[in-house]
């Protein structure tokens, strides 16, 4: 039972609660070694009793804590103490990307591109090492309050999904790939499907698939089309959309393969985000024959080695205890990927046996037009074609989109007719069926109807002198914006149709206006953890300018070490952009408490002293307790008001007083017994010190 205030592993004490999950709770903790603020995640009851689960989610949390990004939550500590299994983690004060999406009902294209981006770098960094997330969700991710995006949880998805966990401890099913959810292998590319969902989230405001259970929302994972989440906010980009839809492909083979490749696109469509340079995978490059690159022959070797063990009676002695430790992958797999492998083996050798007897002139294959010599090699390389489809009798806007669906470029020119309606595709510059290279420019033939207005030429112009001739036309105006070397910006690079041309009066001409030069886009490095000389290096040869340096207190990052800087790293910025930095003076020292005495002090009692008179002179100290002196004077005249602040190191003092009294005592008698006359008394003087404790009162902040 974890409290408040217990020290966990004779270092981490805890200080509050800050959350809780299906799995496990969440403290706020203070390493004492290190002398550092930490998360600390405790599991629930219910696990920690359940072996398999706690050995796997140890391994799994101990290969997390080699993880070590700016855009990962890193994982510092494993243990476990009297049955107790804990993680110690970065303490990151924020909020997750959950409520942030909440907050704002639904996040703004680029401002989604850019978190999506460092939750990519994150996870990158994990597959590199090897490790699958399986559980990517906006739950998932931590926004700090300095705007870094971090991703959380990494290792306790895969313990989960190997033993019986509920769903509503999973988390949510609305994230979970289709192969996932037919509980079959996963791999980096279910992570990928998972990043797709969460961006679509962040763009609409609302998941793709929802259902009464979590069953039903399942089935719609692996059954049910992909919705385009232009389908919900229309005026996302073309680029964005088709990012989501191929992160969302339901085979894994379809989506990126790798965390660099969606992070490439993240990248250009950030900059440019109405081109069409996604790449989907269609459904005739899908099944045509393609040849294994060296990583999925490595994969598939690793895949095939346990069938082949089992072939070759080569097993290792059977370990009960072990015996769901690697559920990394399905049997079937195995099998099918052997087969695979000996089908591939089989090609190879019949490739081999060709081309040799074709070498030897044993036998011929077909026509030869390879011509290979010593001197050079001709390589022959294949450009993209698509086959033009039929759009003639089509409306001109359906026709343009699907040119543009097939990677052609769509090109209007009007044209009036008495015969065909007015925006309906009359001819086309390129045959229906036949097949053309990927980017070529199709001019479709379109009726201007009866009546029709010349297109002025603005090409060249400036956008309001190009806005006001088209309107002066009757015609309606459509500005898209593009980066170019050549033209200034704010003029127009083209315009769709041409100029001089006929249109239907009231029709759209589209125009692209430049934007000038694009501005060179720079990653924003981390300097947190350097000394003050090499983050300055760092950022300089970067093309970035070191601002302010200001020292603070920090009790993460050692003195003299970087603990800030005002730029988060891995967002892109402009060359030449000031980056403030602040460097560690070392951890905080404690606030010493402080007390004050405000008080008056009085003469001598008659019980303290009852040879005390009015008006004898008193020497008066005041000291701590340690005895230090804080006020001291001599006085005949009481009470003595005393005024004391900012006394430090004590609670407790204590008041001396000093004084002398005369005293009359009687004379002696002779030593020898003679009778004498009386005597006068004789007067003495005699030292006293009185002493009080008084007690300090503590200073309010």
């Amino acid at each position: 039972m974890i409290k408040i205030g217990m020290m966990i592993g004779d270092r981490y004490e805890i200080l509050e609660k800050i959350g809780t999950g299906g799995m496990s709770d969440v403290y706020k903790a203070k390493d004492h070694k290190l002398n550092r603020l930490v998360a600390v995640k405790v599991l629930k009851q219910e696990f920690s009793e359940n072996a398999n689960f706690v050995s796997k989610f140890r391994t799994e949390a101990q290969a997390a804590a080699g993880l070590m990004h700016p855009n990962i939550v890193n994982v510092y500590d494993v243990g476990d103490e009297n049955g107790i299994y804990y993680i110690v983690m970065e303490l990151v004060e924020g909020i997750t990307l959950k409520k942030y999406i909440e907050k704002k009902a639904r996040l703004s294209v680029k401002e989604a591109i850019t978190i999506a981006i460092q939750i990519c770098l994150g996870i990158e960094a994990a597959h590199n090492n090897h490790i699958i997330h399986r559980d990517i969700k906006p739950q998932n991710v931590i926004i700090s309050k300095e705007g870094k995006v971090k991703v959380t949880d990494f290792g306790i998805a895969k313990a989960a999904t190997s033993n019986t966990i509920t769903s509503n401890v999973m988390g949510s099913v609305h994230y979970t790939s289709p192969e996932q959810a037919r509980g079959g292998f996963s791999d980096e590319k279910s992570d990928i499907y998972s990043l797709g969902i969460t961006l679509f989230e962040m763009l609409t405001g609302r998941v793709p698939f929802n259902g009464d259970t979590t069953v039903a929302i399942a089935i719609k994972q692996i059954q049910e089309p992909m919705p385009s989440p232009r389908d919900f906010i229309s005026e996302i980009p073309l680029s964005v959309e088709q990012i989501v839809l191929k992160c969302t492909q339901k085979s894994p083979d379809r989506r990126y393969q790798s965390m660099a490749e969606l992070i490439d696109d993240l990248r250009r469509s950030f900059t440019n985000p109405d081109d069409d340079f996604v790449k989907i995978v269609s459904d005739d490059e899908f099944s045509a024959t393609r040849t294994m690159t060296d990583e999925e022959m490595e994969m598939l070797k690793r895949a095939s080695k346990p069938v082949v063990e089992e072939i070759t009676g080569n097993l290792p002695p059977a370990n009960p205890e072990e015996e769901d430790e690697d559920d990394e992958f399905d049997p079937r797999m195995n099998r099918i990927m052997t087969i695979l492998a000996i089908v591939v083996g089989v090609l190879i050798c019949v490739v081999g046996i060709l081309l040799i007897s074709k070498a030897l002139g044993i036998i011929k294959l077909g026509k030869d037009n390879t011509s290979i010599s010593s001197d050079s090699t001709e390589v022959s390389v294949s450009v993209e074609q698509v086959v033009m489809p039929a759009v003639v009798d089509m409306e001109y806007v359906r026709a343009a989109d699907m040119l543009k669906k097939k990677g052609l470029i769509p090109k209007a020119r009007y044209e009036e007719s008495d015969t065909v309606a007015e925006g309906i595709v009359i001819s086309s510059s390129v045959r229906d069926g036949l097949k053309v290279e990927v980017g070529t420019e199709v001019v479709l033939t379109v009726s201007a109807g009866a009546v029709t207005v010349e297109v002025p030429d603005v090409v060249g112009k400036t956008l309001s002198a190009a806005n006001k001739d088209i309107m002066d036309r009757n015609l309606k105006v459509d500005i898209q914006e593009e980066y170019n070397d050549n033209v200034l910006e704010g003029h127009v690079i083209s315009q769709n149709p041409d100029g001089n041309g006929k249109a239907p009066e009231g029709s759209t001409v589209t125009i692209v206006v430049s934007l000038g030069s694009k501005t060179e886009l720079i990653e924003m490095p981390s300097v947190l953890g350097m000394l003050t000389d090499d983050a300055v290096v760092t950022l300089t040869e970067k093309g970035l300018v070191a601002g302010t340096v200001t020292e603070v207190y920090n009790n993460v990052y050692g003195e003299g070490y970087v603990c800030y800087q005002s730029v988060p790293y891995g967002n892109d910025v402009t060359k030449g952009t000031v980056v403030d930095i602040q460097v560690s003076k070392g951890a905080e020292p404690e606030v010493e408490t402080k007390y004050s005495f405000n008080g008056r002090i009085l003469a001598p009692t008659v019980t303290e002293d009852p040879d005390y008179k009015s008006g004898t002179e008193v020497k008066i100290t005041l000291t701590k307790s340690d005895g230090a002196v804080l006020f001291e004077t001599t006085t005949s005249s009481f009470p003595v008001p005393v005024n004391m602040t900012n006394i430090t190191g004590s609670s407790k003092g204590l008041i001396t007083m000093t004084y002398t009294v005369k005293k009359e005592v009687a004379a002696p008698e002779p030593a020898d017994g003679t009778e004498t006359s009386t005597s006068a008394p004789t007067e003495i003087e005699e030292e006293r010190t009185i002493t009080r404790e008084v007690e300090f009162v503590e200073e309010e902040d």
